[in-house]
Protein backbone atom coordinates (compact mmCIF):
# COMPACT_ATOMS: atom_id res chain seq x y z
CA UNK A 1 0.00 0.00 0.00
CA UNK A 2 1.63 3.68 -0.77
CA UNK A 3 2.92 5.66 1.82
CA UNK A 4 0.49 8.24 3.22
CA UNK A 5 3.11 10.56 3.29
CA UNK A 6 4.46 9.74 0.20
CA UNK A 7 1.50 10.86 -1.51
CA UNK A 8 0.97 13.71 -0.13
CA UNK A 9 4.20 15.43 -0.62
CA UNK A 10 4.11 14.54 -4.31
CA UNK A 11 0.53 16.05 -4.88
CA UNK A 12 2.11 19.16 -3.38
CA UNK A 13 5.24 18.82 -5.45
CA UNK A 14 2.80 18.29 -8.07
CA UNK A 15 0.76 21.67 -7.28
CA UNK A 16 3.73 23.42 -6.83
CA UNK A 17 4.63 23.04 -10.51
CA UNK A 18 1.78 23.98 -12.02
CA UNK A 19 1.10 26.90 -9.53
CA UNK A 20 4.33 27.76 -10.90
CA UNK A 21 3.70 27.44 -14.07
CA UNK A 22 0.95 29.78 -14.22
CA UNK A 23 2.28 32.66 -12.16
CA UNK A 24 5.38 32.91 -14.20
CA UNK A 25 3.14 32.78 -17.10
CA UNK A 26 0.86 35.66 -15.78
CA UNK A 27 3.59 37.89 -15.27
CA UNK A 28 4.16 37.38 -19.09
CA UNK A 29 0.79 37.62 -20.23
CA UNK A 30 0.30 40.94 -18.02
CA UNK A 31 3.39 42.69 -19.73
CA UNK A 32 2.79 41.34 -23.46
CA UNK A 33 -1.21 43.01 -22.12
CA UNK A 34 0.30 46.62 -21.50
CA UNK A 35 2.94 46.35 -24.39
CA UNK A 36 -0.42 45.98 -26.55
CA UNK A 37 -2.40 48.93 -25.01
CA UNK A 38 0.76 51.40 -24.28
CA UNK A 39 3.42 50.21 -26.60
CA UNK A 40 7.12 50.18 -25.36
CA UNK A 41 7.95 46.40 -24.97
CA UNK A 42 10.65 46.91 -23.04
CA UNK A 43 9.72 48.90 -20.83
CA UNK A 44 6.38 47.62 -20.24
CA UNK A 45 8.07 44.16 -19.59
CA UNK A 46 10.55 45.66 -17.59
CA UNK A 47 8.00 47.85 -14.98
CA UNK A 48 5.92 44.46 -14.96
CA UNK A 49 8.32 42.37 -13.69
CA UNK A 50 9.49 44.56 -11.02
CA UNK A 51 6.49 45.13 -10.01
CA UNK A 52 5.58 41.25 -10.12
CA UNK A 53 9.17 40.77 -8.35
CA UNK A 54 8.37 43.32 -5.63
CA UNK A 55 4.81 42.17 -5.09
CA UNK A 56 6.04 38.34 -4.44
CA UNK A 57 8.59 39.57 -2.30
CA UNK A 58 5.69 41.66 0.16
CA UNK A 59 3.63 38.71 -0.08
CA UNK A 60 5.90 36.28 1.06
CA UNK A 61 6.86 38.43 3.91
CA UNK A 62 3.39 38.74 5.05
CA UNK A 63 2.71 34.94 4.71
CA UNK A 64 4.25 33.69 8.30
CA UNK A 65 0.68 35.30 9.24
CA UNK A 66 -0.77 32.39 7.16
CA UNK A 67 0.81 29.64 8.57
CA UNK A 68 -1.29 28.27 11.49
CA UNK A 69 -3.90 27.01 8.77
CA UNK A 70 -1.56 26.35 5.69
CA UNK A 71 -4.33 24.03 3.87
CA UNK A 72 -7.04 26.34 3.92
CA UNK A 73 -5.27 29.94 3.34
CA UNK A 74 -3.46 28.00 0.50
CA UNK A 75 -6.83 26.50 -0.93
CA UNK A 76 -8.00 30.32 -0.67
CA UNK A 77 -4.75 32.05 -2.14
CA UNK A 78 -5.71 29.88 -5.48
CA UNK A 79 -9.36 30.41 -5.75
CA UNK A 80 -8.62 34.40 -5.18
CA UNK A 81 -5.79 34.09 -8.23
CA UNK A 82 -8.13 32.19 -10.28
CA UNK A 83 -10.47 35.32 -9.75
CA UNK A 84 -8.36 38.46 -9.93
CA UNK A 85 -5.99 37.88 -12.87
CA UNK A 86 -8.39 37.56 -15.17
CA UNK A 87 -10.74 39.91 -13.83
CA UNK A 88 -7.37 42.13 -13.70
CA UNK A 89 -7.07 41.30 -17.47
CA UNK A 90 -10.56 42.85 -18.35
CA UNK A 91 -9.61 46.00 -16.43
CA UNK A 92 -6.57 46.97 -18.25
CA UNK A 93 -8.68 46.00 -21.74
CA UNK A 94 -11.52 48.29 -20.19
CA UNK A 95 -9.63 51.06 -19.43
CA UNK A 96 -8.69 51.15 -23.21
CA UNK A 97 -11.77 50.46 -24.48
CA UNK A 98 -13.75 53.38 -22.39
CA UNK A 99 -13.42 57.20 -22.79
CA UNK A 100 -11.74 58.47 -20.03
CA UNK A 101 -12.54 61.76 -18.88
CA UNK A 102 -9.69 64.53 -19.29
CA UNK A 103 -9.80 65.55 -15.89
CA UNK A 104 -8.59 61.88 -14.91
CA UNK A 105 -4.82 62.33 -14.33
CA UNK A 106 -2.92 60.49 -16.88
CA UNK A 107 -0.69 58.99 -13.44
CA UNK A 108 -3.62 57.41 -12.16
CA UNK A 109 -4.70 55.63 -15.03
CA UNK A 110 -1.09 54.67 -15.71
CA UNK A 111 -0.91 53.29 -11.62
CA UNK A 112 -5.02 51.72 -12.09
CA UNK A 113 -3.48 49.43 -15.35
CA UNK A 114 -0.38 47.95 -13.32
CA UNK A 115 -2.49 47.23 -10.48
CA UNK A 116 -4.08 43.89 -11.34
CA UNK A 117 0.04 42.87 -12.17
CA UNK A 118 0.76 43.78 -8.35
CA UNK A 119 -2.32 41.95 -6.91
CA UNK A 120 -1.16 38.55 -8.98
CA UNK A 121 2.28 38.89 -7.63
CA UNK A 122 1.62 39.48 -4.11
CA UNK A 123 -1.17 36.57 -4.52
CA UNK A 124 1.33 34.30 -5.60
CA UNK A 125 4.29 35.64 -3.28
CA UNK A 126 1.72 33.79 -0.63
CA UNK A 127 1.89 30.06 -2.18
CA UNK A 128 5.83 29.27 -1.69
CA UNK A 129 5.69 29.48 2.09
CA UNK A 130 2.61 28.07 2.14
CA UNK A 131 3.36 25.13 0.09
CA UNK A 132 7.14 24.24 1.94
CA UNK A 133 5.19 24.02 5.12
CA UNK A 134 3.11 21.95 4.25
CA UNK A 135 6.13 19.41 2.43
CA UNK A 136 7.68 19.68 5.46
CA UNK A 137 4.46 18.44 7.53
CA UNK A 138 4.02 15.61 5.41
CA UNK A 139 7.61 14.28 6.11
CA UNK A 140 6.62 11.69 8.62
CA UNK A 141 8.90 9.32 7.21
CA UNK A 142 11.63 10.79 6.65
CA UNK A 143 11.30 10.41 2.84
CA UNK A 144 10.39 13.63 0.67
CA UNK A 145 10.56 11.52 -2.98
CA UNK A 146 10.37 8.34 -3.66
CA UNK A 147 13.27 6.04 -3.72
CA UNK A 148 13.17 5.58 -7.66
CA UNK A 149 13.36 9.22 -8.33
CA UNK A 150 16.37 9.40 -5.67
CA UNK A 151 18.24 6.65 -7.54
CA UNK A 152 17.38 7.90 -10.66
CA UNK A 153 18.93 11.64 -10.10
CA UNK A 154 21.35 10.13 -7.35
CA UNK A 155 24.05 9.94 -10.05
CA UNK A 156 23.58 13.18 -12.18
CA UNK A 157 23.08 14.86 -8.46
CA UNK A 158 26.69 13.42 -7.82
CA UNK A 159 28.34 14.46 -10.80
CA UNK A 160 27.09 17.95 -10.50
CA UNK A 161 28.35 18.82 -7.16
CA UNK A 162 31.70 17.41 -8.25
CA UNK A 163 32.36 20.00 -10.55
CA UNK A 164 30.76 22.41 -7.70
CA UNK A 165 33.66 21.43 -6.03
CA UNK A 166 36.11 23.24 -8.19
CA UNK A 167 34.51 26.57 -7.66
CA UNK A 168 32.90 26.50 -3.86
CA UNK A 169 33.47 24.72 -0.67
CA UNK A 170 31.36 21.71 -0.93
CA UNK A 171 30.17 19.66 2.17
CA UNK A 172 28.13 16.37 0.69
CA UNK A 173 24.92 15.87 2.80
CA UNK A 174 23.46 12.38 3.02
CA UNK A 175 19.44 11.53 3.33
CA UNK A 176 16.65 13.37 1.53
CA UNK A 177 17.08 17.04 0.40
CA UNK A 178 14.69 19.59 2.80
CA UNK A 179 11.67 20.84 1.99
CA UNK A 180 12.68 24.33 1.16
CA UNK A 181 14.78 22.93 -1.90
CA UNK A 182 12.28 20.69 -3.28
CA UNK A 183 9.54 22.92 -3.57
CA UNK A 184 12.08 25.62 -4.57
CA UNK A 185 13.40 23.17 -7.41
CA UNK A 186 9.96 22.77 -8.62
CA UNK A 187 8.85 25.73 -8.91
CA UNK A 188 12.07 27.03 -11.10
CA UNK A 189 11.20 23.90 -13.10
CA UNK A 190 7.64 24.92 -13.54
CA UNK A 191 8.95 29.01 -14.06
CA UNK A 192 10.77 27.85 -16.86
CA UNK A 193 8.17 25.50 -18.36
CA UNK A 194 5.38 28.31 -18.16
CA UNK A 195 7.79 30.62 -20.14
CA UNK A 196 8.18 28.06 -22.98
CA UNK A 197 4.76 27.00 -22.92
CA UNK A 198 3.22 30.68 -23.00
CA UNK A 199 5.99 31.64 -25.85
CA UNK A 200 5.98 28.63 -27.77
CA UNK A 201 2.05 27.54 -27.08
CA UNK A 202 -0.15 29.47 -25.39
CA UNK A 203 0.51 32.92 -27.31
CA UNK A 204 0.85 32.39 -30.88
CA UNK A 205 -2.08 29.24 -31.08
CA UNK A 206 -4.55 31.18 -28.79
CA UNK A 207 -3.74 34.89 -28.35
CA UNK A 208 -3.91 36.65 -25.04
CA UNK A 209 -6.98 36.66 -23.97
CA UNK A 210 -8.00 33.00 -24.45
CA UNK A 211 -4.55 32.06 -22.23
CA UNK A 212 -5.58 34.23 -19.11
CA UNK A 213 -8.62 31.77 -19.17
CA UNK A 214 -6.29 28.89 -19.28
CA UNK A 215 -4.06 30.19 -17.01
CA UNK A 216 -6.79 30.66 -14.34
CA UNK A 217 -8.67 27.46 -15.08
CA UNK A 218 -5.08 25.92 -14.51
CA UNK A 219 -5.59 27.44 -10.74
CA UNK A 220 -8.73 26.60 -10.52
CA UNK A 221 -7.88 22.85 -10.87
CA UNK A 222 -5.32 22.88 -8.85
CA UNK A 223 -7.13 23.91 -6.16
CA UNK A 224 -9.61 21.24 -6.51
CA UNK A 225 -7.04 18.88 -6.76
CA UNK A 226 -5.71 19.69 -3.38
CA UNK A 227 -9.26 19.63 -1.77
CA UNK A 228 -10.10 16.27 -3.05
CA UNK A 229 -6.27 15.21 -1.64
CA UNK A 230 -6.38 17.00 1.62
CA UNK A 231 -10.26 18.16 2.47
CA UNK A 232 -11.36 17.00 6.14
CA UNK A 233 -14.98 16.33 4.62
CA UNK A 234 -16.49 12.87 4.23
CA UNK A 235 -16.73 13.29 0.52
CA UNK A 236 -12.64 13.43 0.05
CA UNK A 237 -10.94 10.62 -1.91
CA UNK A 238 -8.69 10.28 1.12
CA UNK A 239 -11.21 10.52 3.78
CA UNK A 240 -10.81 7.27 5.59
CA UNK A 241 -6.48 8.19 5.68
CA UNK A 242 -5.27 9.64 9.06
CA UNK A 243 -3.62 12.70 8.06
CA UNK A 244 -1.80 15.40 10.21
CA UNK A 245 -2.19 17.85 7.10
CA UNK A 246 -6.21 18.22 6.31
CA UNK A 247 -7.81 21.07 4.81
CA UNK A 248 -10.84 23.20 6.24
CA UNK A 249 -12.16 24.66 3.28
CA UNK A 250 -14.90 27.65 3.35
CA UNK A 251 -18.03 25.65 1.67
CA UNK A 252 -19.04 29.34 -0.11
CA UNK A 253 -15.35 29.31 -1.48
CA UNK A 254 -15.38 26.02 -2.55
CA UNK A 255 -18.98 26.60 -4.25
CA UNK A 256 -17.12 29.79 -5.67
CA UNK A 257 -13.98 27.60 -7.14
CA UNK A 258 -16.22 25.07 -9.14
CA UNK A 259 -18.20 27.88 -10.65
CA UNK A 260 -15.03 29.33 -11.80
CA UNK A 261 -13.74 26.48 -12.99
CA UNK A 262 -17.02 25.10 -15.08
CA UNK A 263 -17.06 29.39 -16.74
CA UNK A 264 -12.84 29.13 -17.44
CA UNK A 265 -13.50 25.87 -18.97
CA UNK A 266 -16.51 27.01 -20.84
CA UNK A 267 -14.23 29.94 -22.04
CA UNK A 268 -11.12 27.94 -22.81
CA UNK A 269 -13.71 25.62 -24.91
CA UNK A 270 -14.78 28.33 -26.70
CA UNK A 271 -11.60 30.54 -26.98
CA UNK A 272 -12.34 32.08 -30.31
CA UNK A 273 -15.45 33.35 -29.72
CA UNK A 274 -14.15 34.73 -26.12
CA UNK A 275 -10.98 35.74 -27.91
CA UNK A 276 -13.33 37.70 -30.35
CA UNK A 277 -15.68 39.36 -28.18
CA UNK A 278 -13.12 40.29 -25.66
CA UNK A 279 -10.80 41.85 -28.89
CA UNK A 280 -13.51 43.87 -30.33
CA UNK A 281 -14.38 45.29 -27.25
CA UNK A 282 -10.75 47.33 -27.29
CA UNK A 283 -10.12 47.29 -31.00
CA UNK A 284 -13.27 48.72 -32.02
CA UNK A 285 -13.06 51.68 -29.80
CA UNK A 286 -9.53 52.21 -30.83
CA UNK A 287 -9.29 51.11 -33.98
CA UNK A 288 -10.20 54.19 -35.79
CA UNK A 289 -9.93 56.84 -32.96
CA UNK A 290 -8.16 59.52 -34.96
CA UNK A 291 -11.61 60.50 -36.40
CA UNK A 292 -13.79 62.69 -34.61
CA UNK A 293 -15.86 60.85 -31.93
CA UNK A 294 -18.71 58.65 -33.83
CA UNK A 295 -17.50 59.68 -37.59
CA UNK A 296 -15.67 56.16 -38.33
CA UNK A 297 -17.41 53.16 -36.78
CA UNK A 298 -15.17 49.68 -36.72
CA UNK A 299 -16.27 45.72 -37.20
CA UNK A 300 -13.88 43.64 -37.05
CA UNK A 301 -14.29 40.60 -39.39
CA UNK A 302 -11.20 38.24 -38.65
CA UNK A 303 -8.46 37.66 -36.71
CA UNK A 304 -5.62 35.12 -35.70
CA UNK A 305 -2.35 35.45 -33.35
CA UNK A 306 0.83 34.37 -35.30
CA UNK A 307 4.42 34.30 -33.24
CA UNK A 308 4.85 37.45 -34.01
CA UNK A 309 1.99 39.76 -34.17
CA UNK A 310 -1.87 40.02 -34.21
CA UNK A 311 -3.79 40.39 -37.62
CA UNK A 312 -7.05 42.11 -37.04
CA UNK A 313 -9.23 42.33 -40.58
CA UNK A 314 -11.93 44.81 -39.90
CA UNK A 315 -14.26 46.94 -41.94
CA UNK A 316 -14.92 51.05 -41.90
CA UNK A 317 -17.70 52.33 -42.30
CA UNK A 318 -18.18 56.16 -42.43
CA UNK A 319 -20.67 57.66 -40.19
CA UNK A 320 -19.82 61.27 -39.51
CA UNK A 321 -22.13 64.05 -41.34
CA UNK A 322 -21.28 65.06 -44.59
CA UNK A 323 -19.71 63.21 -47.73
CA UNK A 324 -16.89 60.49 -46.67
CA UNK A 325 -14.03 62.09 -47.47
CA UNK A 326 -11.22 59.16 -46.76
CA UNK A 327 -12.51 56.51 -49.28
CA UNK A 328 -15.32 56.17 -51.72
CA UNK A 329 -18.60 54.56 -50.37
CA UNK A 330 -20.21 53.85 -47.15
CA UNK A 331 -17.68 50.46 -45.90
CA UNK A 332 -14.40 49.37 -46.84
CA UNK A 333 -12.30 46.64 -45.73
CA UNK A 334 -8.37 47.08 -43.47
CA UNK A 335 -6.17 45.10 -42.55
CA UNK A 336 -4.12 46.13 -38.56
CA UNK A 337 -1.42 43.82 -37.79
CA UNK A 338 0.09 44.58 -33.99
CA UNK A 339 -0.90 48.23 -33.20
CA UNK A 340 -0.95 49.40 -36.65
CA UNK A 341 -3.04 49.54 -39.98
CA UNK A 342 -1.28 47.80 -42.58
CA UNK A 343 -3.02 48.58 -45.67
CA UNK A 344 -6.60 49.99 -46.51
CA UNK A 345 -9.05 49.13 -49.88
CA UNK A 346 -8.81 52.77 -51.07
CA UNK A 347 -4.86 52.95 -50.61
CA UNK A 348 -3.37 49.41 -51.03
CA UNK A 349 -2.50 49.86 -54.74
CA UNK A 350 -1.60 53.48 -53.96
CA UNK A 351 0.94 52.50 -51.39
CA UNK A 352 2.65 49.80 -53.55
CA UNK A 353 2.35 51.99 -56.26
CA UNK A 354 4.66 54.77 -54.14
CA UNK A 355 6.97 51.89 -52.90
CA UNK A 356 7.58 50.76 -56.10
CA UNK A 357 7.04 52.01 -58.89
CA UNK A 358 8.54 55.53 -58.82
CA UNK A 359 11.95 54.15 -57.87
CA UNK A 360 11.79 51.61 -60.51
CA UNK A 361 11.81 54.80 -62.80
CA UNK A 362 15.37 54.70 -61.84
CA UNK A 363 16.66 51.10 -62.97
CA UNK A 364 16.56 49.23 -66.10
CA UNK A 365 13.45 46.85 -65.92
CA UNK A 366 15.15 43.97 -67.10
CA UNK A 367 16.43 40.36 -64.47
CA UNK A 368 19.82 42.40 -64.24
CA UNK A 369 18.28 44.55 -61.79
CA UNK A 370 18.75 43.10 -58.40
CA UNK A 371 15.87 44.07 -55.81
CA UNK A 372 15.77 42.98 -51.72
CA UNK A 373 12.30 43.44 -50.32
CA UNK A 374 12.14 42.93 -46.15
CA UNK A 375 9.05 42.73 -44.86
CA UNK A 376 6.01 42.64 -47.39
CA UNK A 377 4.30 39.44 -46.34
CA UNK A 378 1.32 40.01 -48.15
CA UNK A 379 3.66 39.51 -51.33
CA UNK A 380 1.40 42.83 -52.89
CA UNK A 381 5.74 44.24 -53.37
CA UNK A 382 6.05 41.44 -55.30
CA UNK A 383 3.58 41.63 -57.70
CA UNK A 384 4.76 45.20 -58.47
CA UNK A 385 8.05 44.22 -58.82
CA UNK A 386 7.03 41.29 -61.42
CA UNK A 387 5.58 43.59 -63.58
CA UNK A 388 9.44 45.05 -64.26
CA UNK A 389 10.77 41.28 -64.92
CA UNK A 390 13.59 42.43 -62.28
CA UNK A 391 15.27 39.72 -59.30
CA UNK A 392 13.80 40.17 -56.45
CA UNK A 393 14.78 38.26 -53.11
CA UNK A 394 12.58 38.61 -50.49
CA UNK A 395 12.73 38.50 -46.37
CA UNK A 396 9.91 38.15 -43.88
CA UNK A 397 9.84 36.61 -40.49
CA UNK A 398 6.17 35.94 -40.05
CA UNK A 399 5.88 32.57 -42.42
CA UNK A 400 2.65 32.10 -40.73
CA UNK A 401 0.96 35.30 -41.89
CA UNK A 402 3.01 34.57 -45.35
CA UNK A 403 1.71 31.16 -45.92
CA UNK A 404 -1.79 32.83 -44.92
CA UNK A 405 -1.85 36.03 -47.71
CA UNK A 406 -1.54 33.07 -49.89
CA UNK A 407 -4.50 31.71 -49.85
CA UNK A 408 -6.69 34.76 -48.66
CA UNK A 409 -8.83 36.54 -51.20
CA UNK A 410 -8.65 39.33 -48.93
CA UNK A 411 -4.63 39.81 -50.33
CA UNK A 412 -4.64 37.38 -53.56
CA UNK A 413 -6.64 40.37 -55.16
CA UNK A 414 -3.68 42.40 -55.03
CA UNK A 415 -1.12 39.94 -55.32
CA UNK A 416 -1.90 37.78 -57.89
CA UNK A 417 -0.33 34.62 -56.70
CA UNK A 418 2.44 37.08 -57.27
CA UNK A 419 4.60 34.35 -54.82
CA UNK A 420 5.17 31.87 -57.76
CA UNK A 421 6.97 34.51 -59.97
CA UNK A 422 9.95 32.55 -61.19
CA UNK A 423 12.64 35.15 -59.89
CA UNK A 424 11.59 35.68 -56.62
CA UNK A 425 13.86 34.00 -53.64
CA UNK A 426 11.67 34.24 -50.53
CA UNK A 427 13.62 34.08 -46.99
CA UNK A 428 11.25 33.57 -43.87
CA UNK A 429 13.23 35.28 -41.28
CA UNK A 430 14.82 38.33 -40.18
CA UNK A 431 15.07 40.63 -42.23
CA UNK A 432 18.84 41.95 -39.95
CA UNK A 433 19.99 38.64 -40.00
CA UNK A 434 19.37 37.95 -43.88
CA UNK A 435 21.68 40.70 -44.69
CA UNK A 436 24.79 39.91 -41.94
CA UNK A 437 24.58 36.34 -43.89
CA UNK A 438 24.31 37.37 -47.54
CA UNK A 439 26.94 38.08 -49.91
CA UNK A 440 24.58 39.54 -52.80
CA UNK A 441 24.18 43.52 -53.84
CA UNK A 442 21.47 44.79 -54.72
CA UNK A 443 20.47 48.00 -56.74
CA UNK A 444 17.59 48.72 -54.92
CA UNK A 445 16.28 47.82 -51.74
CA UNK A 446 12.78 48.15 -50.80
CA UNK A 447 11.75 48.80 -47.14
CA UNK A 448 7.95 47.35 -46.58
CA UNK A 449 7.99 46.90 -42.91
CA UNK A 450 5.95 48.32 -39.92
CA UNK A 451 6.01 52.03 -38.67
CA UNK A 452 8.03 51.92 -35.72
CA UNK A 453 5.42 51.74 -33.06
CA UNK A 454 7.16 49.52 -30.32
CA UNK A 455 10.36 48.46 -29.06
CA UNK A 456 10.31 44.86 -31.09
CA UNK A 457 11.02 47.09 -34.22
CA UNK A 458 14.27 49.32 -33.08
CA UNK A 459 16.61 46.94 -34.53
CA UNK A 460 15.13 47.77 -38.49
CA UNK A 461 15.51 51.33 -37.34
CA UNK A 462 18.69 51.13 -36.07
CA UNK A 463 21.90 52.82 -37.39
CA UNK A 464 23.43 48.97 -37.59
CA UNK A 465 20.52 47.69 -39.84
CA UNK A 466 20.82 50.92 -41.96
CA UNK A 467 24.31 50.30 -42.27
CA UNK A 468 24.26 46.81 -43.27
CA UNK A 469 21.53 48.17 -46.13
CA UNK A 470 24.22 50.49 -47.36
CA UNK A 471 26.84 47.90 -47.51
CA UNK A 472 24.75 45.41 -49.46
CA UNK A 473 24.59 48.17 -51.89
CA UNK A 474 25.71 48.65 -55.79
CA UNK A 475 27.38 51.77 -56.18
CA UNK A 476 24.58 53.08 -57.78
CA UNK A 477 22.02 51.53 -55.66
CA UNK A 478 19.43 52.90 -52.99
CA UNK A 479 17.25 51.93 -49.93
CA UNK A 480 13.31 53.14 -50.06
CA UNK A 481 11.53 53.29 -47.04
CA UNK A 482 8.05 54.96 -46.23
CA UNK A 483 8.44 57.61 -43.17
CA UNK A 484 6.18 59.35 -40.66
CA UNK A 485 5.49 62.95 -41.68
CA UNK A 486 8.16 65.24 -40.20
CA UNK A 487 5.31 67.65 -39.13
CA UNK A 488 2.68 64.94 -37.35
CA UNK A 489 6.19 62.81 -35.97
CA UNK A 490 9.06 65.53 -35.62
CA UNK A 491 10.89 63.53 -32.92
CA UNK A 492 10.67 60.37 -34.81
CA UNK A 493 11.59 62.48 -38.22
CA UNK A 494 14.54 63.74 -36.35
CA UNK A 495 16.05 60.97 -34.95
CA UNK A 496 15.26 58.67 -37.68
CA UNK A 497 16.95 61.40 -40.02
CA UNK A 498 20.32 61.54 -37.82
CA UNK A 499 20.38 57.47 -37.99
CA UNK A 500 20.84 57.32 -41.02
CA UNK A 501 22.97 59.59 -41.90
CA UNK A 502 25.06 57.66 -39.30
CA UNK A 503 24.94 54.89 -41.45
CA UNK A 504 26.35 56.82 -44.51
CA UNK A 505 23.25 57.78 -46.50
CA UNK A 506 23.97 61.48 -47.17
CA UNK A 507 21.51 61.70 -50.36
CA UNK A 508 17.74 61.60 -50.06
CA UNK A 509 14.77 62.05 -52.01
CA UNK A 510 11.21 62.90 -50.31
CA UNK A 511 8.30 62.04 -51.96
CA UNK A 512 4.36 61.50 -52.07
CA UNK A 513 2.26 58.83 -53.21
CA UNK A 514 -1.20 60.06 -54.90
CA UNK A 515 -4.15 58.92 -55.23
CA UNK A 516 -7.80 59.55 -55.82
CA UNK A 517 -8.99 57.69 -52.43
CA UNK A 518 -12.29 59.11 -51.96
CA UNK A 519 -13.46 58.85 -55.83
CA UNK A 520 -14.27 62.76 -55.89
CA UNK A 521 -12.04 63.51 -58.69
CA UNK A 522 -9.38 65.11 -56.95
CA UNK A 523 -5.96 63.41 -56.15
CA UNK A 524 -5.06 63.11 -52.04
CA UNK A 525 -1.21 62.16 -51.03
CA UNK A 526 -1.48 59.02 -49.29
CA UNK A 527 1.96 57.60 -48.10
CA UNK A 528 5.46 59.45 -47.57
CA UNK A 529 8.47 57.71 -48.89
CA UNK A 530 12.39 58.31 -48.98
CA UNK A 531 14.92 57.33 -51.36
CA UNK A 532 18.17 57.10 -49.53
CA UNK A 533 21.66 57.01 -51.28
CA UNK A 534 25.59 57.78 -50.73
CA UNK A 535 26.99 60.45 -52.89
CA UNK A 536 26.34 62.43 -55.76
CA UNK A 537 23.16 61.10 -58.21
CA UNK A 538 22.26 62.16 -61.34
CA UNK A 539 19.05 64.03 -61.37
CA UNK A 540 16.05 62.21 -60.73
CA UNK A 541 14.33 60.90 -63.59
CA UNK A 542 12.05 63.10 -65.84
CA UNK A 543 8.30 61.85 -65.45
CA UNK A 544 8.11 62.00 -69.07
CA UNK A 545 11.30 60.28 -70.08
CA UNK A 546 11.95 56.98 -71.54
CA UNK A 547 12.56 55.53 -67.91
CA UNK A 548 9.66 56.60 -66.50
CA UNK A 549 6.72 54.12 -65.02
CA UNK A 550 3.73 54.10 -65.91
CA UNK A 551 2.45 55.37 -62.35
CA UNK A 552 4.78 58.22 -62.40
CA UNK A 553 3.53 59.28 -66.07
CA UNK A 554 0.13 59.29 -64.86
CA UNK A 555 1.19 61.79 -61.92
CA UNK A 556 3.76 63.90 -63.97
CA UNK A 557 2.68 66.90 -62.35
CA UNK A 558 3.72 65.55 -59.24
CA UNK A 559 7.09 64.11 -60.09
CA UNK A 560 8.12 66.75 -61.94
CA UNK A 561 10.38 68.13 -58.90
CA UNK A 562 12.01 65.27 -58.01
CA UNK A 563 15.77 65.95 -56.79
CA UNK A 564 18.11 64.51 -54.75
CA UNK A 565 18.78 66.69 -51.19
CA UNK A 566 21.47 66.69 -48.55
CA UNK A 567 20.25 64.42 -45.47
CA UNK A 568 20.38 67.32 -43.04
CA UNK A 569 22.10 66.56 -39.33
CA UNK A 570 19.91 67.89 -36.54
CA UNK A 571 22.12 68.85 -33.18
CA UNK A 572 21.47 67.43 -29.65
CA UNK A 573 19.71 64.57 -31.36
CA UNK A 574 20.84 60.89 -30.84
CA UNK A 575 20.90 58.55 -32.90
CA UNK A 576 19.02 55.11 -32.72
CA UNK A 577 21.40 51.96 -32.46
CA UNK A 578 21.37 48.74 -31.66
CA UNK A 579 23.17 49.14 -28.10
CA UNK A 580 22.10 52.41 -27.32
CA UNK A 581 18.55 52.78 -28.29
CA UNK A 582 16.65 56.18 -28.70
CA UNK A 583 13.26 55.83 -28.07
CA UNK A 584 12.35 58.97 -29.39
CA UNK A 585 12.31 57.08 -33.02
CA UNK A 586 9.05 55.50 -31.54
CA UNK A 587 5.52 56.99 -32.33
CA UNK A 588 2.69 56.62 -30.44
CA UNK A 589 -0.31 55.96 -33.31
Amino acid sequence: MPNPSRTQTLTLLAITYVVSFCSFAYEFVYSELLTVMYGGTVTQYVITVGLYFFSLGIGSALSDELQGDAPSNFFRTEVYLAAVAPAGFMLVVGLNSVAIPESVPAELVWVAARLPAVAVGFLSGFELPLLTRMVERTDESGTLLPSSVVRAFGRVHGVVIGVFGWFWSVERTSGDRSGLSVVLAMDYVGGLFGAIVYAKLLYPALGLVPTIFVLALLNCVAALVFVARFSERSWGLFAHERRGLVSRESGALLAVCLLLTAGYAGAVANHRQVDRGVTELYLEQQIESEYDRGAMDAEITSQWTTQYQHVVRYDRTWTGSGSNPYFSGETEQCLRLGTAVQLCESWADSYHQGLVDVPMSMYENSPETNVLVVGGGDWIAIDHLRRYNVSVDHVDLDGEFMRHARNQSFFSRWHDDAYEYDRLNTTVGDGYAYLQNTDESYDLVLLDIPGATDDDLLKLYSKEFYGSLRRHLEPDGSVVAWGYSQYGFPEHHKAYVNTVRAAGFDQYVPYWAWEDVDGDGETERVEQFYVLASGERPRFPAPDSAEATDYVRTYSDRYRDLRWRDIPRYRGVRVNSLFHPNYDILVDT
